[in-house]
């Protein structure tokens, strides 16, 4: 099942095992079982801590849980974990066979006094580079607190339990049956959803933090570059995101970032906060700012507010909340968002194989996943306003070389319509002949462009049109020590590596002004 260079890096990781455990499988003659027997065979010959039974008695088959005696843990993969879910799996390995998680001690406490009874079920595919965060998070919990289940779920795989939940997007989340979560979760996502006070403590920390040379707001490359270019000035430095990562954290495959030749998006995005967590930065994750009080004076504090209640005071901030998908706006969309509506072609895709779908969107974003879905469902229509497509001359070569493609160009969207569970069909009006057609289909996903994070600064620094923020040659907005950087700024050409430039100079700017205005701290 292994090749020979992934049992040595598997080998080498699993001397870290210090508890003997078993692997339990339920398996039948079909070729799945048999591939799943392959692997776990593998896992056991290369570690004489691990043991595997057969006859196990799951209802789902083919699955395997991880068991150590003495201990109450109940973890299961229910298909095989590999592609993104590889990493998920070596992981349980190892924090069921005693290897410490590294995880914050406060997070690890958090989850140990979680009582009730949870039980969870996360569906995944294994294309999906936002799945393996979920499934890597609730396996943790289920070794640290034996009140917590969890058991993996190739939705592929299992394909007559997805159609039965009608699930049509990953990750999905279930708690005690019910619907819990869609879309990416990190553990302290879900231990606050859990853990109710949780949101009101952290604010109330965030509260008493002493004021900072240097905030900066969001955690993508452009922030993360500004929190290490301020932290390396020796300034009292402060980083508060929604999510670290940001919009990385949804990207697939990267090859342009200047010295990586290849690498993905949540590779990346841990890799950045890895370096930042290098300096003495005061990381904040999970809150989402809803105000900016730019200061009464200058020289003053700036303070930017929260969804949670919390509120932080700097010299100088340097906003870099990036940007998120661009929706289609027509009726129907929201309505059937995760429910056939979808914007991430390599996460959901596997769970429309055979089915018809439409891709929305004439630029790279869009005919590559065109292409991308052409390999897995029974037919894709590329829809797009314009009247040509405006990706890449080789895109469109591959793109046209497609059997199952059919491309539909002044074809813009009037709406999204379904049968109230799940989409069966989008209108779009033809704007040559203004008349309006029908296409069945079961999905839709949307790759038509991004828009600003900016809606909370509106009446405080000056935007664009498109609701961008505006900014001089140094990363200045149009309030003194307010700076900004990134995709919600007006910089053309979206792209990581610019995101990453654009901070630094940002940080820079933010730090000429400060030794003109004050004393750092």
């Amino acid at each position: 099942m292994l090749d020979e260079s992934l049992k040595t890096q598997l080998q080498a990781y699993l001397e870290r095992v210090t508890l003997p455990f078993e692997i339990v499988a339920t398996l039948d003659e079909g070729a799945k079982s048999q591939e799943m027997l392959g692997l776990l065979q593998d896992i056991q010959g290369l570690c004489d801590k691990i043991t595997l039974r057969t006859g196990g008695k799951d209802a789902r088959v083919p699955s395997f849980s991880l068991e150590r005696p003495g201990a109450d843990i109940s973890l299961r993969f229910a298909g095989i974990p590999m592609g993104h879910e590889f990493t998920s799996l070596v992981l349980a390995l190892l924090q069921v066979g005693g290897y410490p998680s590294k995880a914050s001690e406060e997070a690890i406490a958090q989850i140990k006094a979680l009582d009730g009874e949870y039980r969870f079920e996360t569906y995944f595919s294994l294309s999906c580079q936002n799945c393996p965060d979920i499934v890597q998070a609730l396996n943790l919990m289920a070794v640290l607190n034996p009140r917590i289940s969890h058991v993996a779920i190739d939705g592929a795989l299992f394909q007559e339990e997805v159609e039965k939940r009608q699930i049509m997007a990953v990750p999905t989340i279930y708690l005690n049956g019910e619907l819990f979560g869609q879309g990416r979760m990190e553990l302290e996502q879900i231990l606050a959803k859990l853990d109710t006070g949780a949101s009101a403590r952290e604010a109330e920390k965030l509260n008493a933090r002493e004021a900072f040379d240097v905030l900066v707001v969001g955690g993508g490359p452009a922030g993360a570059s500004a929190a290490i270019y301020a932290a390396r000035k020796g300034i009292r430095t402060g980083v508060v995101a929604e999510r670290f990562g940001g919009q990385v954290l949804d990207t697939m495959d990267i090859e342009n970032f200047i010295s990586v030749p290849e690498t993905e998006g949540p590779k990346l995005a841990r890799a950045l906060e890895e370096h930042v967590r290098q300096y003495e930065v005061d990381i904040m994750n999970l809150q989402r700012a809803v105000k900016l009080v730019p200061a009464a004076a200058k020289g003053g504090l700036h303070e930017v507010r929260f969804e949670s209640g919390a509120s932080l005071k700097a010299k100088a901030v340097i906003l870099a909340t990036g940007a998120r998908y661009r929706a289609l706006g027509v009726p129907g969309e929201q309505e059937y968002r995760t429910k056939g509506v979808a914007y991430c072609p390599h996460c959901d895709g596997p769970l429309f194989k055979g089915k018809r779908v439409a891709v929305i969107g004439g630029g790279n974003s869009g005919v590559e996943a065109a292409i991308d879905l052409a390999g897995i469902v029974a037919h894709v229509t590329l829809l797009t306003h314009g009247e040509a497509l405006r990706a890449d001359a080789v895109l469109q070569r591959k793109l046209h070389s497609l059997p199952n493609v059919t491309v539909l160009l002044n074809a813009p969207i009037a709406e999204v319509v379904g049968d109230g569970q799940k989409v069966n069909g989008l209108v779009y009006k033809d704007r040559t002949s203004g008349e309006a057609h029908r296409v069945e289909l079961e999905g839709v996903f949307v790759q038509i462009g991004l828009l600003p994070n900016s809606e909370w600064l509106k009446g405080t620094v000056e935007l664009s049109e498109r609701g961008e923020i505006i900014t001089d040659a140094h990363g200045g907005t149009t309030v003194p020590g307010v700076f900004a950087a990134g995709d919600v700024t007006t910089v053309p050409y979206k792209q990581i590596v610019i995101a990453v430039g654009e901070g630094a100079k940002a940080s820079l700017g933010a730090f000429d002004h400060l030794i003109r205005t004050s004393a750092p701290a």
